[in-house]
C-alpha cells in the first residue's frame, strides 16, 4: 500500500466496505487482505445479500463481483449509489470486456479490476481521486481482442440477445455462440 493511500485512508472517518464475492476462499481472502489495511469489513455472497446489507447500513466503499449465483453485481453498484451517492465501489470480473467496464462506470462505479487483483491495487483503485495520469500499456490488446471487445460491445448494446447480435454482425447465430462461450483472448 503506497503511503499516499495510507494517508488518504486515514482522512476517511467512515472505513465502512462491503464485499459481494460468491468465489469463498477469495471472499475470505479478499476481507482479511481488506481488515488489515484499516477497513471495517461486510461481506456477502450474493445480489441480494448485498442489496439487503446496503439496506440496513450503506457502506462508504463496495468491492463487487460482476457475475454472481443470483444475478449482476452492478445491481449492488446501482442500488449502493441510490442509497449513499458518495460511496465509492469497485466492480471485480474474471470476464472483462469494455462494455462491461463502460456499464460498472456509469452506474456509478469508479474502477473496474480484472481477477485475481491484489488488495494493494483495490485499496489503489477505492482511494483514487481520478486526478492521476494513467500509464500506456506495455502490452496493447491483440487484433483478435479488439474483436472480442466489439463482439462484446454490440452483445451488451442487444441486451445479450445473441440472435440480434449475430444479425448486427452479420454472422451466423452459432458462430457468436461459440466465440461468446469462450474466454477472452489476450
Amino acid at each position: 500500500m503506497t503511503v499516499s493511500a495510507i494517508a488518504e485512508l486515514a482522512n476517511q472517518p467512515d472505513r465502512s466496505l462491503l464485499i459481494v464475492e460468491d468465489d469463498k476462499p477469495f471472499l475470505e481472502r479478499l476481507a482479511r487482505a481488506m481488515e488489515t489495511r484499516g477497513f471495517v469489513v461486510t461481506s456477502c455472497e450474493s445480489v441480494a445479500d448485498g442489496i439487503s446489507q446496503i439496506g440496513k447500513s450503506a457502506p462508504a466503499f463496495a468491492v463487487v463481483d460482476l457475475r454472481l449465483g443470483d444475478g449482476n453485481g452492478l445491481d449492488v453498484v446501482s442500488a449502493l449509489k441510490r442509497t449513499r451517492p458518495d460511496a465509492r465501489a469497485i466492480v471485480l470480473t474474471g470476464y472483462g470486456n469494455i462494455a462491461t467496464a463502460v456499464t460498472a462506470v456509469k452506474m456509478g462505479a469508479v474502477d473496474y479490476l480484472a481477477k485475481p487483483a491484489d488488495a494493494d491495487d483495490v485499496v489503489a483503485a477505492l482511494l483514487s481521486t481520478g486526478g492521476e495520469k494513467s500509464e500506456l500499456p506495455q502490452n496493447p490488446m491483440s487484433a483478435d481482442r479488439v474483436r472480442w471487445e466489439h463482439i462484446q460491445r454490440i452483445y451488451e448494446m442487444c441486451n445479450r440477445n445473441v440472435s440480434e447480435t449475430a444479425r448486427r454482425l452479420n454472422m451466423h447465430r452459432r458462430t457468436l455462440q461459440r466465440i461468446l462461450a469462450k474466454r477472452a483472448p489476450k
